[in-house]
């Protein structure tokens, strides 16, 4: 199938298929005039890659995570790599939070600006 119909049917743009291909995650045959062609294996494969995207997970560890997919088979260097990203989500989390607590202090303070005064550091 071409790249139109493969970015149709896996719900994803022409530009992330390509962008696929340059991290050496997705791959196609060429036409002899040049044109991508994929099998219709590829559907699954893009819709996988979009649930690890979705996870999480950047583009070099796809690139070495798909293999272990593959082979039905993740040794603890992987595993370990996984780990390592769980707890990189965990501390963005933690750190998402606690720019949500610093928000609320600034949207308490501007909803009643004259019941307080304006600290210094919104640690207080």
């Amino acid at each position: 199938m071409r790249i139109g119909e493969l970015a149709s049917r896996s719900k994803v743009s022409t530009r992330a298929l390509r962008y696929y291909e340059e991290q050496g995650i997705l791959s196609s045959e060429r036409a002899p005039s040049g044109q991508r062609l994929y099998p219709e294996s590829a559907v699954d494969r893009v819709r996988l890659i979009k649930q690890l995207y979705a996870a999480g997970l950047g583009s070099r560890v796809i690139a070495a995570f798909l293999p272990c997919i593959d082979a039905k088979h993740a040794g603890p260097e992987m595993l370990e790599r996984l780990r390592a990203e769980r707890a990189r989500i965990s501390a963005t989390v933690a750190e998402l939070q606690e720019a949500g607590r610093r928000l609320d202090v600034l949207i308490e303070l501007s909803a009643d600006p004259g019941a307080a005064h304006c600290p210094a550091s919104l640690d207080e």
